[in-house]
């Protein structure tokens, strides 16, 4: 690869946020207002919302209450004040919700153990927000027809609600409403606003730092634990476990820290996600080529600098405008063959869970938009000695407008963003488009000798 080499590079200080940009309770009105549009469009009368403490994102996308312990229901009807439906130690948590709700015991929510003679029977409670008509439920995922034949009417929330509500409004009028959040195309929780996405950048200075923590601290001898413990958790919510390995476990990418110790000569990876961000790098735990396993001298040139400049491609061609369909073949023209395994798609969209779908896909004719953010997320599975190589961060694009009201109202996070562009292009030879957003402090940088971490691949 003639335009790839490893290069001596100084990683800036990019800076880290000094405040944390908050969602209004406007920004919740204005979302109840899109989804009562989607229900009145598909002449729904009643949607219930799932979340619990794994699957969150949709609740708390619409209502800002995350569960903590305990699975929580938000019933929104046409017109009334939403119901948030919630166990023994929701109730006084949900004070805090920054959407106006109407607060309801149901204790079969609560944990096991508690008390549950206090609240109203499931169905009365339906009841007393819809007697009839055409109800939607919306958990973590919807299917489609390759998967379940009628599969609108295919869901993965709890059997009771799904039976119940069959049974109570009729089955024709139960159906999955996960698209209304979720669809790749204009889904609720694809397009984003200037603060939801100021938010997504401030978890992504905590994600790419804790990173960078690791790249400039970790030493050999020291336990994955100790490793982990470089990145500096500080709270946030994590949108998904921590992972940090050495060693085989690393071929699997996804086990978290042990107290195995980390070894010079080994394949390491790692991960930090916290709701809106996450950051990965994954290569070998070496200083150069010559401790690398003798059988993979050549690392660097046969996976490295392809995986690299397939990267910088994405990178480059990524812009408002351009389909799903477009990207997935610019790394299948680069790196598509079978060697590098790449099987995932490459890139999907982020938000408080850490995949909320994919318009990057084979054949995809779904534009990117502005407002959408996206990880780099393209993964070689080799299933070979030379193992892996992983640079996975996040961006946002946003019209030109969009972009004015990022600047004027976060610009802490615009000068950041300014100062990654920057980086990107004079240094490591990435030209972004101006829609383009990077929001990691590690931006495209990759260092494949991870005891080496000044030495990363560039495109000149």
């Amino acid at each position: 690869m003639q335009d790839i080499q490893l290069s001596q590079v100084h990683l800036p200080d990019f800076g880290m946020p000094t405040t944390e940009p908050v969602l209004t309770e406007n920004t919740y009105t204005e979302r109840l207002a899109r989804l009562r549009a989607c229900m009145l469009h598909e002449a729904m009368d009643m949607l219930i919302v799932y979340g619990d403490r794994e699957h969150s994102a949709n609740i708390t996308y619409l209502c800002g209450y995350d569960p903590r312990f305990e699975e929580a229901l938000l019933i929104v009807t046409k017109d009334s004040v939403p119901a948030l439906l919630l166990g023994n130690e929701g109730m006084g948590y949900a004070e805090l919700c920054p959407l106006p709700v109407r607060r309801i015991l149901f204790q079969s929510l609560s944990l096991m153990g508690q008390d549950r003679s206090a609240s109203l029977p499931l169905k009365d409670i339906l009841l007393n927000e819809a007697t009839s008509g055409k109800i939607g439920v919306a958990g973590w995922k919807y299917f489609n027809e390759i998967e379940f034949k009628n599969a609108s009417f295919v869901f993965e929330t709890p059997s009771y609600l799904i039976d119940l509500l069959r049974n109570i409004y009729g089955a024709d009028n139960v159906m999955n409403a996960g698209a209304f959040f979720m669809n790749p195309t204009d889904g609720l929780r694809i397009l984003n606003e200037a603060a939801q996405l100021a938010q997504f950048e401030f978890a992504a200075c905590h994600t790419s730092n804790g990173l960078k923590q690791v790249l400039f601290n970790m030493q050999p001898g020291m336990t994955e634990y100790e490793a982990a413990q470089l990145m500096g958790a500080n709270g946030f919510p994590h949108g998904a476990h921590t992972m940090l390995t050495n060693g085989h476990r690393a071929t699997y990418g996804l086990p978290s820290p042990s107290m195995n110790t980390l070894k010079v000569g080994e394949r390491f990876t790692m991960c930090l996600c916290l709701w809106g961000a996450l950051n990965a790098r994954a290569g070998w735990l070496v200083h150069d080529a010559s401790e690398l396993p003798e059988n993979i001298q050549d690392y660097i040139d046969k996976l490295a600098k392809p995986y690299f400049n397939a990267v910088a491609h994405w990178y480059e061609n990524i812009g408002i405008g351009v389909t799903g369909g477009e990207l997935y073949d610019i790394i299948h023209e680069h790196i598509g063959d079978p060697f590098f395994g790449v099987s995932l798609n490459p890139g999907h969209y982020i938000h408080i869970d850490e995949w909320v779908h994919s318009p990057i896909y084979k054949g995809s004719n779904i534009p990117l938009q502005s407002g959408m953010a996206l990880q780099v997320d393209v993964i070689p599975a080799t299933g070979s000695d030379y193992h892996t190589i992983n640079i996975e961060d996040g961006i946002a694009l946003a019209d030109e407008a969009l972009r004015s009201e990022i600047a004027l109202h976060f610009p802490e996070t615009w000068q950041r963003i300014q100062a990654r562009r920057k980086f990107m292009e004079e240094i490591i030879g990435i030209k972004l488009k101006p829609e383009v957003l990077p929001f990691s402090n590690i931006p495209a940088y990759l260092p494949p000798y991870m005891l080496s971490p000044t030495m990363v691949l560039t495109k000149h």
